[in-house]
């Protein structure tokens, strides 16, 4: 149980500590700042503990936000601050300070020489003074206050009382930036959900995997290739987004956010959409059409958008001189009401992606569903990518070295990029950088779909794409547009996948690359999330491994080459299991350890 720590003498008629208590913790009253600080040294060391001062006036939900988030070590709201276990040396220091700045206890006349009703705002500011990252919580038109006489406190009483807080919380539990169709036909009656949920005591990390399981039964429904199992695919992927929109506003709602919690939401959504994709294929192939190359493809593609997204997004993170004309044009186009709305449906969120995928399934063919998906998210990606690479061409933006290690975490370069690069020194100049990254992966995907399947020039192509591969990143990724050299890689690597695949001309080799790409997918999803949390990049030894972007795509050309047709289809399939059991046993690994990040995702930006 945690521990809140009331400074001051209790004020009459206050309903502080009964909601201290309803939030958790156990409540102490300090008279003065040395019995303060005694209590906070008696608090077990594994527990959180809280400083509030005894005249604080303000909504359960602001204590709430500012005193039990479990994502920051340090937070405050005005006259509280807490402490998790590991930031309690920090405020343990802090609270010794200020009691021994004022000499103790006792003042002129017995009177205390701290006025322990300050006591969290004192101790506040020494933490912020130490360098310590106190949050505080954007609390809007809830009150949190210390008032100074009883007028003041009546007044806050007042302000209270007139700003429902379960109002304030059940909207603050809806992303203030969501596509149009969550925004207006989801997020209206699913944080009502989320707040049933709430109050039955299910957690987030239960309602992502019912979401799951929904769009698992969904991909199942429209594999039976039954015109009745194709509408019931599409209530249920919308049910499947419903839940999936629930479980994130239920972690706000309740503040409940954790390690587990931040891996199960930073996958399941690719789980589900990618599951929903074979289905839709098995579907079609009991109709006697094989459209297993366009889910393939509509898989790399968003895969790739995404890469796109996140490449651009890290080495933005912190650069400096970060502004463009461009920038600021579609700042001033956000102004506009009607156009937030439109720039936000045309680049496919995740909400109207899925709604258009369920009603062409519900209507029409996996054909058709796939095509005009393909159609619409290559405009999309089109889109912004052009955006993003104007941006970078007018800005004069100066990046870090820790932007440049996430891009090169990004890029997956595994041992043979490596060795060239250690025999290449030298890195390549500007622009140049990305032209070459993106030359070598057109070569090597070229030399795959142009070539019958079993010849050795796409050997040839995948060596050239391993050398370029080197080149590209032999220097720190910091160039304008070296952002682009992942996206560039994700796309040569499936790219070949799929058309050595679809060469092979044998049942089973597109399931067969199709799963090979999930699988790699996955841990390129995974080192997207680590770095996000600020956890660094997958091992070193399980980018060995399984042989780096460059290390597959050599691989499965050989394999092309030197195997028959149905031969390869195996070497796929085995290829697909081993990566997937290496990612999967590390991933879960860390993500339910003590040092992953305790982030719920907010969703993907495309």
């Amino acid at each position: 149980m945690s521990t809140a720590i009331v400074t001051g003498q209790p004020v009459p008629g206050s309903p502080l500590e009964h909601d201290l208590r309803s939030l958790g913790f156990d409540v102490r009253v300090a008279a003065d700042a040395a019995e303060a600080e005694s209590l906070l040294a008696a608090v077990p060391a594994d527990r959180r503990v809280a400083l509030v001062d005894a005249r604080f006036v303000g909504h359960l939900h602001a204590l709430r936000l500012g005193l039990t988030d479990p994502r920051f070590p340090l937070a405050a709201v005005p006259g509280a601050v807490t402490a998790q276990p590991a930031a309690r040396q920090a405020l343990t220091r802090a609270v010794a300070r200020e009691t021994s700045a004022d000499g103790g206890t006792a003042g002129p006349g017995g009177a205390p020489a701290l006025a322990v009703d300050s006591l969290a705002e004192r101790v506040t500011t020494a933490l912020e003074a130490d360098g310590g990252a106190v949050h505080r919580p954007e609390l809007g038109s809830l009150v949190a206050t210390v008032p100074d006489d009883p007028q003041a406190r009546n007044e806050a009483r007042q302000a209270v009382a007139a700003v429902d807080d379960e109002a304030v919380r059940l909207r603050s539990a809806v992303k203030s930036r969501d596509g149009f169709f969550t925004t207006f036909f989801i997020s209206p009656y699913s944080r009502y959900i989320a707040r049933w949920c709430a109050r039955r005591g299910l957690t987030p990390n239960q309602v992502t995997t019912a979401s799951l399981l929904t769009a698992l039964i969904a991909a199942g429904c429209a594999a039976t290739g039954t015109r009745g199992g194709f509408v019931a695919a599409g209530v249920l992927l919308i049910a499947s987004f419903v839940l999936d929109c629930t479980d994130g506003q239920l972690a706000r709602y309740a503040l409940k956010y954790s390690t587990l919690g931040a891996w199960l939401d930073a996958t399941f959504d690719r789980a589900k959409e990618y599951a929903y994709y074979a289905g839709l294929a098995l579907g079609a192939a009991r109709g006697g059409d094989d459209v297993w190359a366009l889910a393939l493809g509509a898989m790399i593609l968003q895969t790739c958008r995404h890469v796109v997204d996140f490449s651009f997004n890290e080495a933005n993170h912190d650069a400096t001189a970060n502004t463009s004309p461009t920038a600021a044009l579609s700042d001033k186009l956000d102004s506009v009401g009607w156009t937030v709305w439109v720039r936000r449906m045309i680049v496919l969120p995740i909400g109207e992606r899925w709604a258009m995928i369920a009603v062409l399934t519900a209507a029409t063919t996996p054909r058709i569903t796939f095509y005009v998906l393909l159609a619409g998210c290559a405009f999309a990606a089109t889109y912004t990518t052009a955006g993003r690479v104007l941006r970078s061409v007018t800005r004069r933006a100066r990046r870090t070295d820790r932007a440049a290690q996430a891009l090169a975490d990004l890029a997956d370069s595994g041992p043979l990029a490596e060795a060239v690069g250690r025999v290449v020194r030298r890195g390549l100049p500007g622009l140049a950088v990305p032209a070459v990254a993106l030359l070598g992966s057109a070569a090597v995907v070229a030399c795959s779909a142009l070539t019958d399947f079993g010849g050795v020039l796409p050997v040839a192509g995948a060596v050239v794409y391993v050398l370029t591969s080197a080149l590209a990143v032999a220097r720190p990724l910091k160039g304008g547009l070296d952002w682009l050299v992942p996206p560039f890689f994700r796309a040569a690597e499936y790219g070949t996948v799929l058309a050595l695949a679809g060469k092979a001309g044998v049942n089973g080799a597109l399931p067969a690359a199709f799963g090979l790409v999930a699988a790699v997918a996955y841990h390129h999803y995974d080192t997207v999330y680590r770095i996000r949390g600020n956890a660094g990049a997958p091992p070193v030894w399980l980018v060995r491994a399984i042989g780096g972007h460059e290390g597959r795509t050599l691989l499965v050309t050989v394999l092309a080459a030197v195997l028959t047709a149905s031969q390869f289809k195996a070497a796929l399939t085995v290829l697909a299991v081993a990566v997937a059991l290496l990612v999967l046993v590390e991933s879960i690994r860390f993500w339910v350890s003590a040092g992953a990040p305790a982030v719920h995702d907010e969703g993907e930006p495309a």
